[in-house]
């Protein structure tokens, strides 16, 4: 300040400068090390949490969610333990040590940043909380629009048989277009609290300056920006920003946050499907008081529980208590959309798990199920069938699933027994379900209107523990 600079202070600033680039880049690195060790290490611990679930529980999660979670899932979870512990921990000790160094020149300086600070913590609040309502909507549509292309996918050979390409493919659009909008809803959050970040920083810079500005001029005498040296303005002008950069960094990090958390919570739904259920375990505690036979058919609204009622009954998720409510437990069959196929033809996928029929009795079940002239499954008994029934569409498995459960003596468990069906299949899996349910419990859930006529009992389940029965 109108004197000569030191020769020592020209001759540090270059590897002062480079030093601090490089501080830098080695903390980014770290961090960035850090997430992937993350990452990988969820990674691996979910495929064996995957490997140590029953094979039924296995083959019951939807695939296209689950190859999502694995895929992003990681990668959020690490951005929020240790992108956004890292900033959450800058933002306790940053702000504090800037405020103590404009205070050593200028407490008034300190004290105008601090007062900022509960506003800009308010607005974080205000923000998070929508900001993680919206990243759980957003994960929520992603996870179902991998779901469905997952299930087109498998079906894609029913889809072009009945020239339906085009109406599926605008069902897809619908629901990217869904994602991109809920994604666009989080990223305007996020621009908001930034923005906000910013507002208020520049604020106070500018309000510093100001007062600084008019105390050097003589046309002020605020306390603490009256008679301070020109080193001291600029000591200030410099700090200040600092002050309000922890701040912006977490604000940037909101964002990573609202994804982790909810794809931490998807990530335990998936992996931990026995413990973390759509509906309280109490649901499927209640005596249904279950008859030796007939058809009795479980209705509600969706998401009452009645899927997760059926395999609990049916002995699918590892809870036996309920499943104590059927006369045989261990001596049912299931039936589902999502089937476990096994075998290498037709024939071996319908016998699989029951006592072999006679050729005649297993050829006509299949033809009166409609699977021997099935098109887009030529050979008949002997159509290939690809491990774990990669070939076979959604209504195919369920086809095979009613076969062999008729085929066999023992109870029937089904969930949605008529769903994906035309109505030709329908009505036909409708009648056979009747008739079978002349000799054994048949036990179904259904919203198939033509199904629950046919029922000799009905339950109506409502959610939580409401069950209401009607003969």
């Amino acid at each position: 300040m109108g004197g000569d600079p030191a020769l020592w202070s020209i001759v540090a600033l270059p590897p002062l400068i480079v030093a601090g680039a490089l501080a830098g880049y080695a903390a980014e690195r770290c961090q960035a090390s850090a997430e992937t060790r993350v990452s990988i290490g969820l990674r691996a611990l979910s495929g064996e949490r995957l490997q140590a679930l029953p094979a039924t529980l296995l083959t019951s999660l939807p695939a296209g969610a689950l190859t999502i979670a694995l895929h992003r899932h990681p990668q959020a979870v690490a951005r929020l333990v240790v992108g956004h512990r890292a900033a959450v921990a800058m933002t306790a000790g940053g702000p504090l040590l800037a405020a103590a160094a404009l205070a050593s020149v200028s407490w008034p300086s300190a004290l105008l940043v601090l007062l900022l600070t509960p506003v800009m913590i308010v607005f974080f609040a205000l923000v998070g909380g929508a900001m993680q309502a919206r990243a759980a909507e957003q994960e929520r549509s992603f996870r179902q629009l991998a779901g469905q292309f997952a299930d087109r996918i498998r079906a894609l050979p029913t889809i072009l048989a009945n020239d339906a390409l085009a109406i599926e493919a605008d069902k897809l659009s619908g629901r990217m277009n869904t994602y991109a909008e809920r994604t666009m809803g989080v990223l305007r959050l996020a621009f908001v609290n930034a923005g906000l970040i910013d507002f208020f920083a520049s604020l106070s810079i500018a309000m510093l300056a100001v007062f600084l500005g008019l105390g050097h001029l003589g046309l002020a005498t605020l306390p603490g920006f009256a008679r301070l040296e020109l080193w001291q303005s600029l000591f200030i002008l410099m700090i200040a920003p600092e002050f309000f950069a922890p701040f912006r960094r977490l604000s940037e990090q909101y964002h990573a946050k609202a994804e982790g958390l909810a794809a931490a919570e998807a990530l335990d739904r998936l992996l931990d499907p026995v413990r973390s259920p759509a509906r309280p375990v109490d649901v499927i505690a209640v005596d249904l008081d279950l008859p030796s036979r007939g058809l009795v058919v479980i209705t509600g609204p969706s998401g009452a529980g009645k899927s997760t009622l059926l395999r609990r009954l049916a002995g699918l998720d590892g809870v036996t208590d309920a499943a104590e409510k059927v006369d045989h437990p261990t001596n049912c069959v299931w039936i589902a959309i999502d089937c476990l196929v096994v075998g290498r033809s037709l024939a071996e996928a319908i016998c699989a798990d029951i006592p072999p029929p006679t050729s005649e009795r297993l050829c006509a079940m299949a033809q009166r199920l409609g699977l021997l002239d099935d098109g887009l499954l030529p050979g008949g008994l002997a159509a290939p069938i690809v491990p774990g029934g990669a070939n076979l569409s959604g209504g195919q498995r369920l086809r095979i699933a009613v076969a062999r459960a008729l085929l066999s003596d023992r109870t029937i468990i089904a969930d949605e027994p008529t769903a994906k069906l035309d109505a030709v299949a329908a009505r036909t899996i409708r009648l056979a379900l009747h008739e079978a349910a002349a000799h054994r419990l048949v036990l179904v859930a259904s919203h198939d209107p033509e199904l629950i006529a046919l029922a000799d009992r009905r339950v109506h389940l409502q959610g939580g523990c409401d069950l209401e029965g009607t003969a």
